[in-house]
């Protein structure tokens, strides 16, 4: 575990000194939200019934801005064979690196989410919803595209394939985040969402360490 540890804090400490890439992510999470207020108009009740839906679909694809740069600075620099021959398994690397993912990527966007969500008008109500929803998916976006990210490597056009390659797997999250924050905004309960949130996440985790374990290998050779 202190090998997880100490890679994670690795990559913090390489994104505070390159902190533009998570400025880039929430900037375009703030900016693309705030953009549909002046294209649908500005209603409250319209902008109430899109927001948990404009919200979360603006989520995922500012995670996928910083997908490329998972595994590829290490690919370029040749740190990521080092990594690989180390005493850690290579499942857990995949997912110390998913947790950094997180914490400079998904974790601003769960943090900014309540100022969005002022802005297009959702229920108070369904604030604390909206950040656990967050909460449990967004780990989940950075999991797969985890995946997707460590298939791609060296690829030509990488950064074109890996859209294409996760955002269908994205959607059973979207759905579920979605449908509980529109559950708590209409005065349902939303933890049988939240519940299947967690379920999905439980199950992404060793999935995906195993998927992209050997993806990264394919990738080293």
């Amino acid at each position: 575990m202190s090998a997880v540890v100490a890679l994670i804090g690795r990559d913090l400490r390489l994104a505070l000194r390159t902190p533009g890439d998570s400025a880039t992510v929430v900037a375009f999470f703030v900016i693309a939200v705030a953009l549909f207020p002046f294209g649908v108009g500005p209603e409250p009740q319209l902008l109430a019934r899109i927001a948990s839906g404009v919200i979360w679909v603006t989520a995922l694809l500012a995670c996928l801005l910083s997908l490329d740069r998972l595994f590829a600075l290490d690919f370029e620099d040749g740190s990521l064979d080092l990594i690989l021959l180390a005493a850690c398994p290579v499942e857990l690397t995949v997912l110390a690196k998913c947790a950094a993912h997180w914490l400079i990527a998904g974790l601003p966007l769960v943090i900014t989410s309540p100022l969005l969500a002022l802005v297009l008008n959702l229920p108070f109500d369904a604030w604390p919803t909206l950040l656990g929803a967050l909460a449990l998916g967004t780990p989940i976006l950075s999991l797969i595209g985890a995946v997707g990210a460590a298939l791609v490597l060296g690829a030509r056009r990488g950064g074109v394939l890996l859209p294409l390659l996760v955002l269908p797997l994205y959607i059973p999250t979207l759905i579920l985040g979605v449908a509980a924050v529109e559950a708590a905004a209409s005065g349902l309960s939303a933890t049988p969402h939240l519940l299947l949130l967690g379920a999905l996440l439980a199950f992404a985790v060793p999935v995906t360490a195993v998927a992209g374990a050997a993806a990264l290998r394919q990738a080293a050779e």
